[in-house]
């Protein structure tokens, strides 16, 4: 990723609609006619010529208004620390973006501007002071020329913040422990491409300040598109279904079927009896792998490793195999006495299995090797109560949560002019109550 080996990606990469975002498409309407008013001003010849400026007189007077620099900068201010994602895409965007149209020839002044950015990966902190902030990039130019991408860029940089944010916070409840991708459901398939980059920067972000290695897991293609990511998953309720509700033959089929490489997970909550059906498809699975074995097909028995096991008990369902205990809303779902079971259930399995002496150990490390993922509603204060609990989860799955974008979430991005340049002087010209802030990580890009 970008911070971490100083590199940017390419415009290619994003497969933007250039021509519309050059036309103003995506902006919002009054950047575009600003623009058209400043260059009516130039074009016209109009200078400044009134009274009320916050600058003297003799300084501002006769600036030519259709053709003012400035300097503009983008930050956040989300609370405590952000970590950046959508620089690149939003330079992809300066680069191939910035000029106007003449007729219907667009002439790009790009290589006018003075661009400065951090990298995608970078980290800003905001303690809440708006004089205060860290610019994560910084424009100066032809305020016409690229004041209507704001918009655009912006936005780049409001969702993929966030996303690699939430990623980052994720991974802190879990521990480290490897938490899969699973929004793509709940947004615009457009979307998947910047959100799986996103995610992939909060991981790999995360990995550089814990020096740790988890791995990223996406659930689509389309997640992986900007950095070669691919994506992967467990089986589906629905495919459940079409075996009749049969989990263990499902599986069996699973595992003839499709290539080694997917990891052969089982959801177990289909018929809400986790811990049995778990341990079905966990002698199912074992006995065709003793048996392909035991015929010296060891290539073709590895097919039959069963990886692990996935909980998505529905919130308003308590597992049947779980007795009444308490307050029965805490047995409600994916819960910490659930998977406990379940882990128990696994890690002795073997011990029911008619095995000959020689195999009784494998079928002891097949069982306890078999991982447990969860989902469903997680979120990090779940995610943390399941580790300070100390339940067995091995990985969590997580949905529309890497979208949360509301008070310590919120991650809006904003952009300001602070400066303007009259002769070769800049001034400052920010609104009151903001200023120009400098950030030591901006690096000049052009």
């Amino acid at each position: 990723m970008t911070f971490f080996d100083r590199s940017r990606l390419p415009a290619e990469t994003f497969d933007l609609d250039w021509e519309g975002i050059r036309r103003g498409v995506y902006a919002d309407k009054y950047f575009v006619n600003i623009a058209h008013l400043l260059a009516a001003l130039s074009e016209s010849g109009y200078t400044y010529d009134g009274e009320h400026s916050r600058l003297p007189n003799e300084q501002v007077h006769g600036l030519p208004v259709g053709e003012v620099q400035v300097e503009m900068q983008w930050f956040t201010r989300r609370p405590g620390t952000t970590v950046v994602a959508g620089v690149d895409a939003a330079l992809a965007i300066l680069r191939q973006a910035t000029g106007y149209w003449q007729g219907e020839r667009f002439i790009s002044t790009a290589n006018a501007l003075q661009v400065w950015a951090v990298y995608d990966g970078d980290t800003v902190t905001y303690s809440g002071n708006p004089q205060a902030v860290q610019p994560v990039l910084r424009v100066r130019g032809r305020y016409r020329d690229f004041g209507p991408l704001e918009t655009v860029t912006l936005g780049f940089l409001t969702r993929a913040s966030r996303i690699a944010t939430n990623t980052y916070q994720i991974l802190q409840a879990s521990r480290g422990k490897p938490v899969l991708f699973f929004p793509a459901r709940f947004d615009l398939p457009s979307a998947q491409a910047v959100d799986g980059y996103a995610y992939a920067i909060g991981v790999a972000r995360y990995n550089h300040d814990h020096d740790a290695q988890v791995q990223p897991f996406i659930s689509t293609d389309a997640q992986g598109a900007w950095w070669g990511g691919q994506g992967g998953g467990t089986t589906a309720h629905a495919y459940l279904a079409c075996f009749a509700g049969d989990i263990p033959e499902a599986m069996l089929a699973f595992a003839r079927t499709l290539p080694p490489e997917i990891p052969r997970i089982a959801l177990v909550d289909f018929n809400n009896a986790c811990a049995r059906d778990a341990v079905r498809v966990a002698g199912a699975m074992f006995a065709e792998y003793r048996r392909l074995k035991e015929a010296g097909q060891t290539e073709q028995a590895a097919r039959f490793r069963l990886f692990g096991v996935r909980l998505d008990t529905s919130g308003d369902l308590r597992d049947s195999g779980l007795t009444p205990l308490g307050d029965p809303k805490l047995d409600l779902g994916v819960n910490p006495r659930l998977v406990w079971q379940v882990r128990d259930a696994l890690d002795h399995a073997w011990e029911h299995w008619q095995l000959p002496p020689a195999w009784r150990e494998e079928a002891r490390h097949y069982c306890q090797e078999v991982k447990i993922v969860v989902s469903g509603g997680f979120r990090p204060e779940k995610i943390a109560l399941f580790e300070r609990l100390g339940v067995p989860v091995d990985f969590y799955g997580v949905g529309s949560w890497f979208y949360d974008n509301h008070g310590p979430t919120n991650t809006d991005f904003t952009a300001d002019v602070v400066r303007i340049k009259i002769g070769e002087t800049w001034h400052n010209m920010a609104k009151i109550g903001r200023r120009a802030c400098d950030n030591p990580r901006l690096e000049r890009v052009w």
